[in-house]
């Protein structure tokens, strides 16, 4: 994310979306309310009077300001579209007050426009900002011929795959065995050259396939073999990624990995509630309780649910008293767990 204008006066930032991170993280600082504005396509109708019925209009580019009303991002597709009313734009063309639908692109400004700032929102843009580009780390699970991949990004795990090897099986006598085998790693390690500047490749699996593919990588591919390491798990595919994920190897790799620490203070919780401590709190009532008393030491809570909930007036009397808050992402299955707990979790002092 690169901010390129602000205006404090007028609560005013206008900035541009880098990566897909950056979309997920705008899909959280822009709220109902706010002005949002970009130059943005709308069809335009033929009021002529010469109009046929057929007749779907003209596209045509605007920069136009719409009050949000509704915010939308989606993972798989990676667009994130704001709908609301137009309130400023060419009103010889496009009526203001009409429905309209921005959908924000990668590197294409946008201003957004807010009553306030929060301390929080400002956190979250600024942490956008100051994120690499960098994937953080892939994950391939690979099990027998077929292989899985998972892409660590901020918002949780975008997944790739599965690459088929169609590999016949050590009993059955088939010549082009090995060419099988090469070309299904030749398939994988294509598919993951396409992402620059890897920090980590995590080689997992429940058998001896991924000792192979790692050979394979580091004879072939020297760059990114040293980066790779190797782990095993009791299953592949996706399931085997998330076992990655839970047993916090990203985490000794990279501190600064995002889902990974997510992911480890959940796990935090729910061993707590496992051992029926009294040190834990979970949903909104007993948790808002235990920040009243102070004591509250590390605070969780679901990024869908700060704003819904009213949650930021907790979140400032926990830091105030010297505890800690981190907003999970619900994208990945650490959020989901902390989602079944009420959305909102802490561990205790006393």
């Amino acid at each position: 994310m690169k901010i390129t204008y602000q205006d404090k006066k007028n609560n005013l930032i206008e900035m541009i979306p880098q990566t897909l991170d950056d979309l997920w993280h705008l899909s959280h600082i822009i709220e109902k309310g706010d002005h949002v504005s970009s130059r943005t396509t709308r069809r335009i109708q033929d009021n002529t009077g010469d109009k046929i019925r057929s007749d779907r209009g003209v596209k045509k580019s605007f920069y136009l300001e719409v009050s949000i009303e509704n915010i939308s991002f989606h993972i798989f597709t990676g667009k994130l579209r704001l709908t609301g009313s137009i309130t400023k734009g060419p009103e010889d063309l496009i009526p203001l007050g009409s429905a309209h639908t921005i959908e924000v692109k990668l590197n294409n400004p946008l201003k957004i426009r807010k009553l306030k700032w929060s301390k929080w929102i400002l956190k979250r843009l600024n942490k956008a900002i100051k994120s690499s580009k960098k994937l953080a780390a892939i994950i391939i699970s690979i099990e027998d011929d077929t292989a899985d991949i998972g892409l660590i990004r901020q918002f949780g795990i975008e997944y790739s795959g599965p690459i088929i090897g169609n590999i016949s099986g050590k009993r059955i006598v088939d010549k082009n065995r090995n060419k099988d085998i090469n070309k299904f790693y030749q398939n994988i390690v294509k598919a993951i050259s396409k992402f620059e500047n890897l920090n980590t490749i995590i080689i997992a699996g429940p058998g001896f396939v991924k000792n192979s593919f790692y050979s394979f990588l580091d004879e072939t591919k020297p760059e990114l073999g040293e980066k790779s390491i190797l782990e095993s798990t009791g299953a592949g595919g996706r399931s085997g990624i998330q076992e990655i994920l839970k047993s916090g190897a990203l985490e000794k790799i990279n501190t600064e990995n995002i889902i990974a620490i997510e992911t480890s203070k959940v796990n935090e919780i729910l061993e707590e509630i496992a051992k029926s401590s009294s040190k834990v709190a979970y949903g909104k009532k007993n948790v808002e309780s235990a920040t009243t008393s102070g004591a509250v030491k590390t605070l969780l809570v679901l990024d869908k649910v700060v704003r819904s909930e009213n949650l930021e007036k907790t979140m400032d009397l926990v830091e105030n008293m010297g505890g800690e808050v981190t907003i999970i992402s619900s994208q990945h299955e650490g959020g989901k767990q902390l989602e079944s707990l009420g959305s909102i979790a802490a561990i205790l002092r006393f």
